[in-house]
């Protein structure tokens, strides 16, 4: 065979072996994504600003239990969980604390499940100084009182909460979570702020809460679900059904929050 021909074979071979390399390489990256706990596999998950606690903690417990998959949480107030997820942000799955926010993200998600439930409290300064005791002490015009912004779930549940009672507060601000609700209250920028219980009870020394009757309270819904553009679709589920086993359950029943 002439020399010319022999170089030309090997030529190929060489590029048809090169081609095959990395797609070799995908399909083993496709299988490790696949697999429930596979080892190296990253999760990310948006979560509503009011887990930021109590998944920090879950997430530890996580990855004891499933060596080799780390949890990275990103979290924020579920309106910009949305808005992230309609934006394409790479992430596996969402929890948010309303259903409405979910509800709206059904072409994006898997079928939510709630994982937990909370209620709101009056947040206040260490001491009560305005001496607040219920809603219609918010009312007052020398008490400032801080709530989130409507579109924000904390910030439509107090909406509720206070048409309910037929009470108008004027905010001097509103927040884009209730994190920074929390945090204005703490700073003693504000008087009050209405928060969900689990929230107050982070900040035991700079905060007193004020509980509201369960007749003048809302329920909010933490539903989750795995993200249908996630690259580790099997391991994102996992994590998912992980959130209702027994032991997350402990975990968010410590920090306050409530069985679904």
């Amino acid at each position: 065979m002439p020399p010319a021909v022999t170089r030309r074979r090997a030529a190929a071979a060489l590029v048809t072996a090169a081609l095959l390399v990395p797609l070799a390489a995908c399909g083993n990256d496709k299988e490790k994504d696949t697999k429930d706990g596979a080892a190296g596999t990253d999760l990310t998950v948006l979560a509503a600003a009011s887990l930021t606690d109590v998944f920090t903690t879950a997430g530890a417990a996580y990855e004891h239990a499933h060596p080799g998959t780390k949890v990275h949480f990103s979290f924020a107030g579920s309106q910009e969980l949305a808005a992230q997820v309609r934006q394409g942000a790479p992430a596996d799955a969402l929890v948010t604390a309303d259903t409405k926010t979910m509800d709206g993200l059904r072409a994006d998600t898997g079928k939510p499940t709630v994982i937990a439930r909370n209620r709101l409290v009056i947040a206040v300064g260490k001491g009560n100084p305005k001496k607040i005791h219920d809603l219609k002490d918010l009312t007052g015009s020398g008490v400032k009182v801080v709530l989130a912004a409507a579109e924000v779930p904390v910030g439509r549940y107090s909406e509720q909460v206070l048409d309910k009672q037929h009470l108008t507060v004027k905010p001097v601000s509103q927040e884009p979570n209730v994190r920074a609700v929390l945090s204005k209250v703490e700073l003693g920028e504000a008087d009050a702020g209405i928060v969900y219980r689990t929230d107050a009870a982070t900040a035991p020394g700079k905060v007193d809460a004020i509980t509201l009757p369960d007749a003048q309270n809302a329920v909010a819904d933490y539903p989750a679900a795995t993200l249908k553009a996630s690259r580790h679709t099997a391991a994102a589920a996992a994590f998912v059904t992980w959130l209702g086993t027994p032991e997350a359950q402990q975990i968010l029943r410590k920090a306050g929050f409530q069985q679904p």
